[in-house]
């Protein structure tokens, strides 16, 4: 699983030094226009994907993939199916799912946008 050591996630709070100008490419193109977001796959923005074939209804959080509209749950859930998705998938960029909320992640950079 994802799961980063103390260190690695202070350095990750800290400025990125490795994109050029604080910018990433990912989140340039992915996720711009939140109309434009890929519909979720199975047609459930309210549901995790790997959870309800699980059987389960417990997660804290969703995140829309905004490659192919995978929906999973965060990191904050106990099987954290979002970042289980990237890992396998390489999608880089996902959009959170809640109501009212517009964040975008790139799980390449480590970047929110």
């Amino acid at each position: 699983m994802f799961r980063r050591s103390p260190a690695e996630q202070a350095e990750s709070a800290a400025p990125r030094t490795d994109i050029p100008d604080g910018r990433c490419a990912e989140l340039g193109t992915l996720g711009v226009d939140v109309t434009a977001d890929p519909d979720p796959r199975v047609g459930d923005l309210s549901a995790c994907e790997e959870c309800t074939q699980l059987g389960e209804h417990h997660w804290a959080h969703l995140r829309i993939c905004l490659t192919c509209g995978h929906v999973g749950c965060c990191d904050s859930s106990p099987r954290r199916h979002a970042t289980s998705h990237f890992e396998e998938s390489g999608h880089p960029v996902m959009r959170s799912a809640e109501p009212g909320e517009v964040w975008r992640w790139c799980y390449l950079h480590e970047v929110m946008g």
